[in-house]
């Protein structure tokens, strides 16, 4: 059992900003214990497609990506919606959309792709027993720091922290959301080992 606790002192909750709750030690934008139970319980399908990401790791990117190989090239297809409403994130419920992530992909048809942050010890367990498939990429953590810090100031529903030097020491403890980029691409390497997860590099993506 996740250990889960609210109201997370480095990431105080203000009216416009993210819910924050923090499971097993690793701050999450969930919107309360409750919530968090109905994402553990997300019943996954054989053929859903997960990419599964750290912030700031070239998740749009990929998706885009990932998009037009489930079209076959259809660029058109692939312009039905925008991509935030295309392929929602598992755990999120951002500010400016009517209803959580979570329920949008409950609606979708088959099949779906699903975005996550979430670490991969973390990840609803239907995921792993139904046996989907898993993108993965990984990012690195000096690209990766700068352009979350400019996302934390640029994001009118996050913390605007004061400097880069505030957030680094923050990024290094895994204070911020989806805690210590350490442990996160860590877990996932572990679990490709047992596990159909396609492992990339953004680096090597961009060459």
């Amino acid at each position: 059992m996740a250990k889960i606790e609210k109201n997370v002192p480095t990431m105080e909750k203000e009216p416009e900003l993210l819910n924050v709750l923090e499971v097993d030690g690793v701050p999450l934008p969930v919107l309360s214990k409750e919530w968090w139970d109905k994402i553990c319980n997300f019943q996954a399908k054989p053929d859903d497609l997960i990419l599964a990401t750290y912030p700031k790791s070239g998740t749009h990117w990929m998706q885009e990506i990932l998009d037009m190989i489930q079209n076959n090239g259809d660029v058109e297809k692939c312009k039905t919606d925008h991509s935030l409403h295309r392929h929602p994130f598992l755990e999120l419920k951002f500010p400016h959309k009517e209803k959580p992530d979570l329920e949008i992909a409950l609606e979708m048809s088959s099949p779906r792709l699903i975005k996550t942050h979430l670490p991969s010890h973390l990840i609803p367990p239907s995921i792993w027993k139904e046996n989907c498939k898993i993108v993965y990429v990984a990012r690195n953590p000096k690209d990766c720091l700068v352009s979350y810090y400019h996302f934390h100031r640029m994001a009118s529903f996050l913390p605007d922290l004061q400097n880069l030097e505030e957030f680094y020491e923050k990024f290094i403890l895994g204070k911020v959301l989806y805690g210590s980029w350490f442990d996160h691409v860590k877990g996932w390497w572990a679990a490709k080992d047992t596990h159909r997860i396609l492992y990339l590099f953004y680096e090597d993506i961009k060459k």
